[in-house]
């Protein structure tokens, strides 16, 4: 009995496991270079999205220039215009400086932040 008990559990747990490395990098992340940096659930150059998306949980706003915005507008701006501080001494680059790319970035944003649900 306590051997079914246990296989089970290990079951549940590959199942939850399974689930949760089933969302796969949108297209927009690919076509925006975001995979140089990140993955989903692991930490490459910058943090993993699924760590960003359980810091944010719950929250928002988000402080960017010593001004605080809605969470994902903050964000965006965080991903356009880059900085660093938030996760370690790495800075993220300015991903769009001239602001052409808006619609993609505010789009990963609420991907990323969808992610801990």
């Amino acid at each position: 009995m306590k051997s079914i008990i246990t296989t089970m559990m290990v079951a549940a747990g590959l199942m939850i496991a399974g689930s949760a490395m089933a969302t796969d990098m949108p297209a927009i992340a690919k076509k925006n270079n975001c995979t140089a940096c990140h993955a989903i659930d692991k930490k490459v150059v910058g943090p993993a999205w699924m760590d960003v998306s359980k810091k944010y949980k719950g929250a928002t706003e988000y402080t960017f220039g010593g001004k605080k915005y809605p969470l994902a507008e903050g964000l965006a701006m965080k991903v356009s215009k880059g900085g660093s501080g938030n996760w370690g001494s790495m800075p993220m680059p300015a991903n769009d400086p001239a602001g052409t790319k808006q619609a993609d970035i505010k789009e990963l944003v609420q991907f990323v932040l969808g992610l801990d649900k």
